[in-house]
């Protein structure tokens, strides 16, 4: 008969589950020094997550810098367009000949960009409205 190490609710005679490496890792810290036990049980936590998946990886500190300054379509010169990603000098100027936009996915919709380019950019711009409300005299 074979061994049988339970860990909560899995055991090793299955297929070896995220959870079920969490345990090995934590049984394998047990007989570590001090020193060696945190680093063997987080390196194999870093490997694979609880849930089987491997893990996040932390953002890096250029995505959470801050606001990022948005460009509008509506009025935004040829040179501002162009330091967006994947906008060169043909869909800069796909993007002012198609001008009114209502909204930023009307980029998709009016098929002046594909969705990739779309979507790497998306964050980066907006679609301001000029003031159409006319005002009457009484």
């Amino acid at each position: 008969m074979r061994p049988m190490l339970n860990c909560g609710w899995v055991d090793m005679r299955g297929s070896m589950g995220g959870l079920t490496l969490a345990c090995i890792a934590v049984l394998i810290g047990f007989g570590q020094p001090a020193g060696a036990a945190g680093s063997a049980a987080s390196a194999a936590a870093s490997a694979v997550a609880p849930s089987g998946h491997p893990a996040a990886t932390p953002k890096s500190k250029a995505a959470s810098a801050g606001p990022v300054a948005l460009v509008d379509i509506n009025s935004a010169s040829r040179k501002q367009l162009k330091t967006l990603p994947g906008i060169g000098d043909a869909e800069a100027n796909k993007i002012i000949a198609n001008r009114p936009y209502l909204s930023k996915t009307e980029l998709v919709s009016k098929n002046v960009l594909p969705v990739g380019p779309y979507v790497s950019l998306k964050n980066r711009v907006i679609a301001m409205q000029k003031n159409t409300r006319k005002v009457t005299a009484p």
